[in-house]
């Protein structure tokens, strides 16, 4: 028996070596995968590297580079990042309750929130916080992710507050405890004329399809008789909720939409028959903006023929993330399926693994393309598809709406659009709100603060305003420019002073899309036709942007 073990360990030793060298040689003495290459480098890097490396910072710096290599929407996110990153679609976060802009190193308070911590410690809108747990809370290190990391916190938590407030010299110090913030995907929901109803969906979240149903039942009081559904500008979020709306509106047993992926098996998502609203006239409106869930429910609506889409190409997003989490709270989202339509078109427009740089200036290519103005320059690169009427439909991504409607550039000047993108609007609306709140707040809905604005003659007060800030006044095209600098000035007032809703009623006044919606269901063309021939489908402003909220 010693005999037989002795030859055994020396037949294994040299079994071992063989293939020791065989695989390895005089490389390191593991199985040369790619995760150990990653992993051992990091080992030797900390080991033998010349000088002191962190090396957590600089895994933190690697990953988002790692997966950049997959696709344009694998991300990695950090632990700090996190809470950020998914309290906008969870329906709720814990927080003092304001909207907040930072300008000129301060923190300026556009709103405070109804019934929230901050309103009822007593805080109120154009207050600015310069102090925080007693600490100095305004220069250049002030950031929008510093003061979220300050006034968001765990529920029941306080923070202590230092504020200076409008003809006030002396801070004021509150002590506000943090609690529940609601956060409202359906921003807004009235009447466009006596029988259509209106609902904007800013994103989709948790609590979206309830506040939808909400608003439906608020419009159905009123006599909605046709829909308008806007998602413009909506980036996406949750797909069960995107899944709940569609199915609001669908017959029995329709496919909604259906992923697939390598180890993703396909998986399918249909209506079941239960919804309330499987009759009324439907029109949803898309632009650029619109992508992600966005697609998956204008795409619902397309492919079944249950209504008419309006605007613009959307986005091309339709790939789905999986959120994986690490044990010190970072997470990634990494790609594991592709969105399809009910038809079978891919929703995701072409990329290039590794290579995001056409595809991040995309948009920017299709507005000099003339795509934005101009139906005949949609490019149509992907298969074509039928609906289920036999409708005609192409793949190649994104989803091209019925009735096209181009973006409004007649009166664009050089000095409208630096005075929108070096942000001097904004900035001048908020100094307008907060020298003349308590004028302003006198005014109880939009149509007629609107008047009050006209008169004030908002564009010939930026004009100066902006002539002393290094935007130098041009006044041919100021005139030129006149009515979109006002739309956009007073636009800005009203968002600052008012809802958001309505915010939204004074944009959408001469909307052309709007306009073009009303028209659809005035001729009773919002249930698409089936075509009399085979034959082609025809090719088919600024959005301006919320505060932050803590």
């Amino acid at each position: 028996m010693p005999i037989i073990m002795a030859v055994c360990v020396v037949v294994g030793i040299l079994i071992g070596t063989f293939y020791a060298n065989h695989f390895s040689g005089n490389r390191l003495s593991i199985i040369n995968s790619g995760s150990n290459k990653l992993n051992n480098l990091l080992h030797i890097v900390e080991d033998q590297y010349v000088d002191t490396v962190n090396v957590g910072d600089l895994v933190e710096k690697a990953m988002p580079q790692i997966l950049s290599e997959l696709d344009p929407h694998s991300v990695y996110i950090s632990a700090k990042d996190v809470q950020m990153a998914t309290d906008d679609l969870r329906g709720s976060f814990s927080g003092v309750g304001i909207e907040f802009t930072i300008r000129q190193d301060t923190l300026h308070v556009q709103k405070v929130i109804s019934n929230g911590p901050a309103e009822r410690a007593g805080l109120i809108a154009g207050d600015k916080i310069v102090r925080v747990d007693g600490d100095n809370f305004t220069g250049k290190k002030l950031t929008n992710e510093e003061a979220m990391h300050r006034l968001k916190g765990p529920k029941d938590t306080q923070v202590k507050l230092g504020v200076m407030r409008f003809g006030e010299k002396k801070i004021r110090e509150f002590n506000v405890t943090r609690g529940d913030i609601p956060t409202k995907s359906v921003t807004a929901a009235y009447m466009l004329d006596k029988e259509t109803g209106y609902i904007r969906i800013r994103n989709f979240g948790e609590n979206t399809y309830p506040e939808l149903l909400i608003a439906l039942a608020k419009l159905a009081q009123q006599g909605i008789r046709n829909l308008t559904v806007d998602l413009r500008g909506n980036t996406g979020g949750y797909l069960q909720s995107a899944v709940q709306i569609a199915n609001e509106f669908l017959p029995k047993n329709r496919l909604i939409v259906y992923t697939q992926g390598r180890k993703s098996p396909r998986q399918e998502y249909k209506s079941d028959g239960r919804g309330s609203y499987q009759h009324i006239p439907l029109v949803v409106l898309i632009d650029e903006g619109s992508a992600s869930a966005s697609e998956i429910l204008a795409g619902a609506i397309q492919d079944n023929d249950r209504g008419t889409i309006i605007g613009r190409r959307s986005f091309g997003k339709g790939l789905v993330q999986q959120p994986i989490e690490f044990n010190d709270h970072s997470m990634i989202r990494l790609t594991i399926a592709r969105y399809y339509s009910p038809s079978g078109r891919c929703i995701q427009k072409p990329y290039t693994s590794g290579d995001n740089k056409d595809y991040e200036e995309d948009l920017m290519a299709r507005y000099e393309h003339g795509e934005f103005f101009s139906q005949d320059s949609i490019k149509h690169e992907g298969p074509a598809y039928k609906t289920t009427l036999g409708r005609l439909m192409y793949g190649g991504g994104g989803i091209t709406p019925d009735i096209f409607v181009a973006e409004d550039t007649t009166n664009v000047t050089s000095y409208y659009k630096q005075a929108a993108m070096s942000g001097l609007i904004i900035q001048f609306a908020f100094e307008y709100t907060d020298n003349n709140r308590k004028t302003l707040s006198q005014y109880e809905d939009e149509k007629e603060l609107e008047q009050y604005l006209k008169r004030q003659n908002t564009v010939e007060l930026f004009a100066a305003y902006g002539d002393s800030h290094g935007l130098k006044r041009r006044n041919l095209m100021i005139q030129k420019s006149h009515k979109m600098l006002e739309k956009f000035i007073n636009s800005r007032i009203i968002y600052n002073i008012m809802s958001e809703e309505a915010w939204m009623m004074y944009l959408n006044q001469d909307d052309p899309a709007i306009k073009e919606t009303l028209r659809v269901f005035r001729e009773n063309r919002a249930f698409p036709a089936p075509p009399a021939k085979e034959e082609p489908l025809k090719k088919a402003a600024w959005r301006w942007g919320i505060s932050n909220k803590a």
